[in-house]
């Protein structure tokens, strides 16, 4: 069966470019990115730019035209995001032949030390910036980070797929139901405050420069708590976390507030990306780039290794919240 973006050949990729206004010189390079198809587009006397083909049908014009507007309030207060580029009538989110997409300037760099606590609290200081900006109101049309979008709905799907091994499901479900009702519970025990984030903030989004950090791929950007965007940079055993976590805060604090209830939530949200990336990787099945990235998923191996991981995170929940120093 054809896929939608069986149709992106590099013709219409480069006619697209060049029907948002810039010449292009013939050169493209797929960049690593599956949710959406990215890529470095080669110009005409100047630096190259980064095109954004959407995945057809996955967000509204609304909630794109969010993202964007986000990114370029924050840039607009010379926090380091990367905002799309505007035409000269200040569009930022173009049509062409069914396909959506956004330009953005290009932004080398490499990672982030995430070992250095000066780099850590260089971070956090610009992630304070970032949500008190992100606090001033909330998304309208972007998703809200919730047990039920990323777990429930997921377990859902995955049930009524057919996807899931015989051999494997049962104990699968099975688990993922008593982490859900478990987490369903933590994230009821208090009123956690719900802001702008970026969503995805882990240290492949996050590139350096001499001049510090800068946060791209702002795609999955939703309402939710602010620990939301501290838990993926968080690596090691729980001293180590600990450690980096507290820097991180460090900074943070200089320019927002941050309520340290949200420790709880650094598990339950570990354990909700792995249920949902599991069925991301099953509802992208279809799609053809899928199985060439992923030859390791849809096998009872990897369904055996994340009841594995699972069962590891049911024990963590049951573990005190991380501590700051």
């Amino acid at each position: 069966m054809s896929h939608p973006y069986d149709r992106l050949s590099p013709d219409l990729i480069l006619d697209a470019v060049e029907s948002a206004g810039f010449e292009v010189n013939g050169s493209l390079l797929p960049l690593n990115s599956y949710e959406n198809r990215v890529l470095q587009i080669g110009l005409e006397e100047q630096a190259p730019i980064i095109a954004k083909f959407y995945r057809p049908d996955r967000w509204s014009d609304e909630a794109i035209l969010e993202d964007h507007a986000y990114s370029l309030e924050l840039a607009a207060q010379e926090i380091p995001v990367v905002p799309p580029l505007l035409d000269n009538r200040q569009q930022s989110l173009f049509a062409f032949q069914g396909f959506r997409f956004a330009l953005y300037p290009r932004q080398g760099g490499r990672s982030p030390n995430l070992e250095d606590p000066d780099h850590l609290e260089w971070i956090g200081r610009f992630l304070g910036r970032i949500h008190a900006v992100g606090a001033s109101r909330p998304f309208m049309h972007r998703e809200t980070l919730s047990v039920d979008s990323l777990g429930w709905q997921s377990l859902v799907w995955l049930r009524q797929s057919g996807m899931l091994p015989l051999e494997t499901a049962n104990a699968y479900l099975s688990l993922c139901e008593d982490l859900l009702t478990r987490i369903d519970g933590i994230f009821s025990s208090h009123h956690f405050n719900q802001l702008r984030l970026h969503g995805d903030c882990h240290p492949g989004n996050i590139l350096w420069t001499d001049q510090g950090p800068h946060f791209v791929d702002m795609d999955d950007c939703r309402n939710g708590p602010a620990i939301q965007d501290f838990w993926m940079l968080l690596s090691g055993d729980r001293q180590e976390m600990t450690l980096q976590l507290s820097e991180l805060i460090e900074g943070y604090r200089l320019f927002h507030d941050f309520d340290t209830r949200e420790l709880a939530l650094i598990e339950p949200l570990r354990t909700l990306r792995l249920i949902h990336y599991s069925t991301w990787l099953a509802r992208r099945w279809d799609d053809p780039a899928f199985p060439k990235a992923f030859p390791w998923f849809n096998t009872g191996a990897y369904w055996q290794e994340q009841i594995a991981i699972l069962v590891q995170q049911k024990e963590l929940l049951d573990q005190p919240a991380l501590m700051l120093f």
